[in-house]
């Protein structure tokens, strides 16, 4: 059996590849493994279980649901919530697990499972080693242990989750945000009733946009991954600036009023400027992927500031603010983790913090932006090559040196070899665009001539 778990869970096609048994034995095996940690020691175990809306979240909720009180776990059942949501009420509640069911910015057919530990972290690596192997053993004949009686788990619905989290949100906000006119994209996701509230509730004037879930339309030509239905609305309605989420709002981008695109490298060095101001930016640090754009790096070094660059995947920037202590980090693509807030990528926490920002400024979100320049970056992708070979090939460290000698201290290289395809993705970003084309142009012939 190929790995279930992935960088953000357990993902597939709703009914195909993820279906209602795998998502029962998989919350049956996620139970046994961190009552055999010791998690569930001393008390009766108590799970949060939220979704997004799509259609099969439905099945997938009442299997994953079964599931845990079938191991003698109660559970919450929470509803159509953000992923960060489902984490702030699985540490608030005091809950000893957290189970969110969705896909994010996949499109609608796909689905997924992510489980959290207490206090709403992500599970790291070797417990969902454990659960994938504990699954596995047990979908193949080994039969549970299963509690009768009084031992098994109740059910019960909780519908404070909205309410405790936008409380939250609100509360950890530096000013208000009146006076500002703000377009929201829910991308007809998890956040469409909780986001649009949160800002509300804020002062600012919301005007609101993909927030009429069906089940069915969950990202579908909006959202964080299709930002053109955003940039018209702001310019439409003169807004102030936009603000996209994703289908489980753990992303945040942004629209400036004339309707340019702010990514998540910007919105993290116009966070990071105004975290610094009021003393908590600690370290002056902030962690980012190799993918972030070299713009970011040189912005936050003009700043005095300092950034550590981590492998792709938000788990793994999140790893390294809690080894070090650091408090903001993300994704170029808007994963933003503001760690003294919140355990995992919030996008209307990232969101409710920059407009804060503009608003405790009196400047647009075009002028905070402008602190970073995103310098231009070409990205080629060559197949059918031995991806293996990228890290010990003589013959492509030579070609990459050639490259990086070109390009100075204002340009960068990078080569990453897919983690699912046979092939190596060449980025070069430059000062100039045509400089760029050129040495990734040569790098990516290079590639197909050392490792072809």
């Amino acid at each position: 059996m190929g790995r279930l778990f992935g960088t953000d869970g357990v993902r597939g096609v709703a009914n195909a590849d993820l279906t209602a048994e795998m998502a029962l034995g998989l919350s049956v095996a996620a139970a046994h493994v961190l009552a055999e940690a010791g998690t569930f020691e001393g008390h009766r175990p108590t799970a949060v279980v939220g979704r997004d809306p799509r259609a099969s979240g439905e099945f997938l909720e009442a299997a994953v649901v079964a599931g845990l009180a079938s191991a003698g776990v109660d559970v919450l059942r929470v509803g159509v919530l953000p992923t960060p949501a489902v984490a702030f009420l699985t540490a608030e509640l005091g809950a000893d697990l957290g189970v969110m069911l969705s896909a994010s910015h996949n499109a609608m057919p796909d689905n997924g499972i992510k489980f959290l530990s207490r206090g709403g972290h992500k599970l790291d690596d070797e417990l969902e080693e454990r659960i994938e192997s504990v699954y596995e053993e047990h979908r193949t004949g080994a039969p549970w242990d299963r509690p009768t009686g009084a031992g098994v788990g109740r059910v019960r619905d909780d519908e404070s989750g909205v309410e405790r989290y936008v409380t939250h949100l609100v509360g950890v906000l530096p000013n208000r945000l009146d006076g500002l006119k703000i377009v929201l994209d829910e991308a007809h996701g998890a956040a469409s009733g909780a986001s649009p509230e949160a800002f509300s509730r804020a002062g600012a004037e919301v005007v609101t946009i993909g927030a009429e879930p069906n089940g069915l339309n969950i990202n579908e030509g909006c959202g964080s991954t299709h930002l053109d239905l955003l940039k018209a609305a702001v310019v439409e309605h003169g807004a102030d600036f936009g603000i996209a989420h994703d289908g489980d709002a753990d992303r945040c981008l942004a629209v400036d009023h004339t309707g340019a695109e702010v990514d998540g490298d910007q919105i993290m060095a116009v966070l990071a400027l105004a975290m610094r101001d009021r003393g908590v930016l600690r370290e002056g640090t902030v962690v980012a992927t190799v993918m972030s754009n070299l713009g970011f790096k040189l912005a936050l070094e003009r700043e005095g500031l300092r950034l550590v660059q981590t492998a792709v995947g938000d788990r793994y920037v999140l790893e390294e603010m809690k080894e070090h202590g650091y408090s903001l980090g993300g994704e170029q693509s808007g994963h933003v983790i503001i760690l003294d807030h919140a355990t995992t990528g919030d996008g209307t926490l990232t969101g409710l913090l920059l407009a804060a920002r503009v608003a405790e400024s009196g400047r647009s979100l075009r002028e905070l932006a402008s602190v970073m320049e995103r310098l231009p970056q070409v990205l080629i992708n060559v197949p059918d090559v031995d991806r293996a070979r990228v890290r010990t090939s003589a013959e492509l460290a030579a070609a990459v040196a050639d490259a990086e000698r070109e390009l100075g201290e204002t340009g960068r290289v990078l080569l990453r070899p897919s983690g699912t395809e046979p092939l190596v993705r060449v980025m070069v970003e430059a000062a100039d665009i045509d400089q760029a084309r050129s040495v990734a142009g040569r790098l990516a012939d290079a590639v197909k001539s050392a490792l072809g």
